[in-house]
C-alpha cells in the first residue's frame, strides 16, 4: 500500500510540475514576444518606472547577428512548450522530452546568467522583462532536473 501511495504521490507532484513548466512557458513565450515587438517596433517599454528597458533592449547584447535575442527565446518557449505538449502523445517523444527540455532549459538558464551579468556588471542597468524571462527558465529548468530525476527512480 506505501508503495502505491509513492506512486500515486509522485504521478502528483510530476503532473503538477508538468503544469507548472507549461505556465512558466506561456508567461516566458508572451514576454519574449512582446520583448521582441519592442526591438523590432522601436516602441518604448512600458517598465512602469521600475529598470531601464530602453538600455538593455536597444544595447549591442539585445541581438544576435540581427536577430534580437528575445525572438531566440520565443523560439526556445515554443520548443519547450511543443514537447512538453507532445511527450504523452508519443513513446519515443515520451521517453526523450524530458531530456530535451533538460537542454532546453539549461542552455536558456547559462544565457540568462550570462545576459543577467552583462546587464549588472556592463550595461548597469535592470530589464524587468529581461529578469521576468530569466526567472521562467529557471523554474522550468529545476522542474526538469526534477522530472528527470523522478522518471529514473520507477
Amino acid at each position: 500500500m506505501t508503495t502505491e501511495i509513492q506512486r500515486e504521490s509522485k504521478l502528483d507532484w510530476m503532473l503538477m510540475g508538468w503544469w507548472l513548466a507549461v505556465v512558466c512557458a506561456v508567461i516566458g513565450l508572451a514576454d519574449s514576444i512582446y520583448l521582441t515587438w519592442l526591438k523590432i517596433s522601436g516602441e518604448l517599454a512600458v517598465c512602469g518606472g521600475i529598470g531601464d528597458c530602453e538600455s538593455v533592449n536597444s544595447s549591442i547584447y539585445s541581438q544576435i547577428n540581427g536577430v534580437p535575442i528575445a525572438l531566440l527565446g520565443a523560439g526556445a518557449y515554443i520548443l519547450i512548450l511543443l514537447f512538453l505538449f507532445l511527450e504523452s502523445r508519443d513513446d519515443f517523444l515520451g521517453d526523450w522530452s524530458p531530456l530535451i527540455v533538460f537542454g532546453l532549459s539549461l542552455t536558456g538558464t547559462l544565457y540568462s546568467i550570462y545576459l543577467t551579468y552583462i546587464e549588472i556588471a556592463v550595461l548597469k542597468a535592470i530589464c524587468p522583462y529581461c529578469v521576468l524571462s530569466a526567472v521562467a527558465v529557471l523554474i522550468i529548468f529545476v522542474i526538469s532536473i526534477v522530472r528527470l530525476r523522478r522518471s529514473d527512480t520507477h
